[in-house]
């Protein structure tokens, strides 16, 4: 096996966004290396060989997560025989704790190196799982600035490389240029339904999102609505569209989930990575989850901060609404939604703020990282 061999695995949209700006890095420095394992588009774009579709990880919740255990836990086992045949020189596990950590010990265990892209929320729930990244991982690479510290009192080793989308997103963007991209009106205000990337979200909100848009459009007949979808989970997405009020009245697109974010006056968005996105684009935001309510349980019974959006955790206050669960019906997601179309000094102090979080996670991520994985084989 070529001692040029870097095995990755990323398990849904963001992870291949986080993995795809990893590679950027890890080209200049080991140009002849070949990236094998589990990715997206992204990072296919970027000359990675995936041994499975990315879609068969992305699914989120422990009941969900059961319903394709079988599945999922049959990649992963002849995934680790694969690489323990092939032996690459190290294996990234880019976020995907619950696929990947597991994976990263059975391989360190075998003395192959190993780095975790993403520290996992120990600092927002489930803190159980210092002692799996303690196993799993030589070393952590981190994308928020408190957390290498944490990690360091636990025994593990990390480094902040900086939010990889800090560097993708701009610090501002022509609003008017992106709603004529996607061919909306440039002076009539636009709303973004962003319902998630994995189909047990889309299952779970987009109906929702659908008839808080319902009500919104009422309320205010001049709103556009634009939805980013996944192109995998499109047919779904326009069945669900087809059947409530919106039909017609919702604009979907294939991706581009950060055009459509550039082009909004306010989001109505799904918690996860997409949270911190429309932060970095300065939108305010209305955050939703719902999902089977037996994971919602056990989930909730493990988070240690007040806060579920990212916004909020990273600026410790609840700088958006949450509406989460029982509380995300589509009346209260239209009413909060619409309230941020009412209010231009709160929508500019937020601006503010959403800013200034934006300096604190600008690095150069890609070279960081290349930087911190250099050091790990050199050890």
């Amino acid at each position: 096996m070529s001692s040029r061999q870097f095995a990755m695995v990323a398990g849904e949209a963001s992870g291949d966004l986080l993995a795809s700006l990893l590679i950027d890095g890890l080209k200049p420095r080991w140009p002849d290396a070949s990236l094998v394992g589990i990715g997206g588009p992204q990072m296919l774009a970027r000359g990675f060989e995936s041994w499975w579709p990315q879609e068969k990880l992305a699914v989120r919740g422990y009941i969900e997560v059961l319903r394709h255990y079988a599945e999922i836990a049959g990649i992963r086992r002849h995934l680790r025989a694969r690489l323990l045949r092939e032996w690459p020189q190290l294996f990234i596990g880019v976020d995907a704790p619950d696929f990947n950590l597991d994976l990263e010990a059975a391989l360190r265990g075998r003395g192959i190196r190993t780095v975790h892209f993403v520290c996992p929320s120990i600092w927002a729930w489930r803190a159980d799982r210092i002692e799996k990244i303690r196993a799993a991982a030589d070393h952590v690479l981190c994308i928020f600035p408190f957390e290498p510290a944490l990690l360091a009192e636990q025994g593990v080793s990390a480094s902040y490389v900086g939010h990889p989308l800090a560097n993708v997103i701009p610090m501002e963007v022509d609003r008017r240029a992106a709603r004529r991209a996607l061919d909306l009106d440039e002076d009539r205000p636009v709303v973004a339904l962003l319902p998630g990337s994995r189909r047990s979200e889309l299952r779970y909100l987009a109906t929702r999102f659908f008839a808080a848009a319902a009500r919104m459009r009422r309320s205010q007949p001049e709103l556009q609505f634009v939805a980013p979808i996944i192109p995998s989970l499109r047919a779904e997405a326009e069945a669900l569209l087809a059947a409530s009020e919106m039909a017609g009245a919702i604009r979907l697109v294939d991706g581009r989930s950060h055009q459509v974010l550039a082009s909004c006056d306010v989001t109505l968005i799904a918690s996860g990575t997409a949270t911190l996105e429309a932060a970095l684009f300065k939108r305010p935001m209305v955050i939703a989850y719902n999902m089977n309510r037996v994971s919602w349980h056990l989930m909730h019974r493990q988070q240690l901060q007040p806060w579920v959006g990212l916004p909020n955790i990273l600026c410790s206050d609840f700088v958006v609404p949450e509406l989460l669960q029982e509380a995300a019906t589509p009346q209260a997601l239209a009413d909060a939604t619409l309230a941020w179309l009412d209010a231009p000094d709160r929508v500019a102090a937020l601006r503010q703020r959403f800013t200034q979080l934006h300096g604190e996670l600008l690095r150069d991520t890609p070279t960081l990282c290349a930087d911190a994985i250099e050091k790990v084989l050199q050890a």
